[in-house]
């Protein structure tokens, strides 16, 4: 089946059944949405959102997060992965915001990317979500997900190959809810070991279902 042929299904599917995907990460504002994702690296998304609450009312804006030693942050974070990484990322990510961007969540890509802890997925996520760009920020979800549909060929073997494909075959507009999409499909259906697919409405087109899957599922039949 041709590359187009299956990001139309699969575009088109979503659009009729998930018109309005959004992050499951909890936060009220860009600056919260840039601390949670920071810490959603090999995290789950529930733990950080059962981390976050007490996190914010301790430090509620850049201003205060800057005045804290990474010692300071560490108690409220020990539980995600990684912690004693995570707290020096953003005892210096609340510095730099308040020193070299006002204390604003910048909009750009480059300067996102200056920030401790800040690469080019979570980057991706602040404009693609906050500003609605159209960036998509590509885990190991959108990796799994984007190769077993077939949206992406096999030589798309790095996180920029992939997201490169997938922003080429997917209208503009329609780039920030393709992110939430393919992330919730392999978060819940497509998930790495044993993936649902007798549960998934996209195997008419799936590459990896097709392929592998359904193969196994047909009876072999006996030579007469």
């Amino acid at each position: 089946m041709p590359r187009a042929e299956r990001f139309r299904r699969f575009l088109a599917y979503f659009t009729n059944h998930f018109p309005e995907p959004e992050t499951e990460l909890h936060y009220r504002n860009p600056y919260e949405l840039l601390v949670a994702v920071v810490l959603s690296a090999q995290c789950t998304d529930k733990r950080v959102n059962l981390v976050t609450p007490p996190l914010f009312e301790q430090f509620p804006t850049p201003q205060h997060l800057a005045a804290a030693s990474a010692e300071e942050v560490f108690p409220f974070i020990r539980s995600v992965s990684y912690p004693n990484n995570k707290a020096k990322h953003l005892a210096g990510l609340g510095k730099m915001l308040v020193e070299k961007f006002s204390g604003e969540v910048p909009d750009r890509l480059e300067d996102l990317q200056l920030l401790p802890g800040v690469g080019r997925k979570t980057a991706n996520v602040i404009v693609s979500v906050i500003y609605n760009q159209p960036a998509m920020a590509v885990d190991t979800h959108v990796f799994r997900v984007a190769h077993r549909l077939g949206l992406v060929p096999r030589t798309a073997t790095t996180p920029l190959a992939v997201e490169k494909a997938l922003v080429k075959h997917t209208p503009e507009e329609l780039i920030p809810k393709a992110h939430h999409w393919l992330i919730l499909h392999g978060r819940y259906i497509c998930v790495a070991r044993s993936p649902k697919c007798m549960q998934c409405p996209l195997t008419d087109f799936c590459k990896y279902y097709n392929d592998k899957v359904k193969p196994s599922l047909e009876p072999i039949v006996a030579p007469v």
